[in-house]
């Protein structure tokens, strides 16, 4: 495209865990654009009370507490060693509008579906897309969805100093492939927990429809902020096959851009093994104009070649390469 010890799915989990969800819902139904690309959480929701246990996960020294692991203002660092020290914007922030960009990002940089996957990304295209965010050129379908309303809140508040720091820092990281993008005509039934599908542990199974269900292999420890967590997205049967068509399509030719591998150049984002809800969700504001930074004329041309229908399956397809 142009332009373990595995903690249990329990007090850290549920306190995320929020509302039933199915294919069928009015939710699904009457949400435009599609719910399951931008859940959200209902009004006055507020996760339940600290039980007072530090959290931990494995392979890793460090212990948290559960205030802490909502804390805006600090990054948990559970694997120091897969990253060099962290500048302070990215570790603490600055109150009271700078959130620590590793709260949301994780300190390694991956994200989770409900917002970005930053890690190796060029410094130049960090720091114009914290100008576009700033400038109001890059906004989003769901302003007032809280992932997107904090990143554009903060891009607002941040100065040149703390934009550089945190693009010179995050782009040092090396990507990894964490999502496993699996196709599946019917997928666990899932609840909405913070912003991101779990299994809802009914033992039930619904038709995945036209939908992408990404959902983290261990909740408690997304929940608990860490970056080594692992994610599976089941896409429809056929999915990856119709992406790649897609991709390959002379029009669409998503390599002239993002290179051979789509693994991204020095100026150019990857595109290849990133999540591919959030991918969908570049496509789609890209395509009803929620985008339009200095950079972004080549994706919203390939864009307009696109029906509403394909932005799933190309998602699909460029979420399951290798990076």
């Amino acid at each position: 495209m142009k332009r373990s010890l595995r903690t249990p799915f329990s007090q850290a989990a549920i306190a995320f865990v929020v509302v039933l969800v199915g294919p069928g819902s009015a939710s699904a139904q009457e949400a435009k654009p599609p719910f399951w690309a931008y859940t959200y959480n209902p009004p006055g929701f507020t996760p339940p009370p600290d039980d007072g246990q530090p959290r931990r996960v494995p392979d890793s020294t460090a212990s948290y507490t559960v205030p802490q692991t909502r804390d805006r203002f600090l990054a948990p660092d559970w694997h120091p060693g897969d990253h060099r020290p962290m500048p302070s914007v990215v570790a603490e922030g600055r109150k009271p509008d700078v959130y620590a960009c590793g709260f949301c990002h994780r300190a390694s940089g991956p994200g989770g579906p409900e917002n970005a996957d930053i890690a190796g990304l060029p410094i130049a295209y960090i720091i114009q897309q914290m100008q576009d965010f700033k400038s109001g050129k890059r906004s989003t379908a769901l302003p007032d969805r809280t992932p997107q309303a904090w990143m554009i809140s903060l891009a607002k508040a941040a100065n040149e100093s703390e934009i550089k720091a945190a693009a010179e820092y995050f782009a040092t990281i090396k990507p990894k492939k964490v999502v496993d993008v699996v196709e599946s005509e019917n997928v666990p039934k899932m609840t909405v927990a913070g912003w991101f599908f779990v299994d809802a542990k009914s033992g039930e199974r619904e038709a995945i429809g036209d939908r992408i269900i990404e959902t983290p292999a261990d909740v408690a420890r997304f929940a608990n902020r860490d970056a080594r967590v692992r994610f599976t997205a089941y896409v429809p049967p056929g999915s990856i096959a119709v992406g790649r068509a897609l991709a390959e399509k002379p029009e669409i030719a998503c390599v002239a851009c993002h290179g051979e591998k789509l693994t991204g150049t020095d100026s150019v984002p990857g595109i290849a093994g990133r999540s591919p809800t959030y991918l969908f969700r570049q496509l789609y504001e890209y395509r009803h104009g929620f985008r339009a930074g200095p950079e972004s004329g080549p994706m919203i041309e390939v864009v307009k070649q696109l029906k509403e229908t394909d932005l799933l399956p190309l998602a699909g397809y460029l979420g399951s390469l290798d990076r």
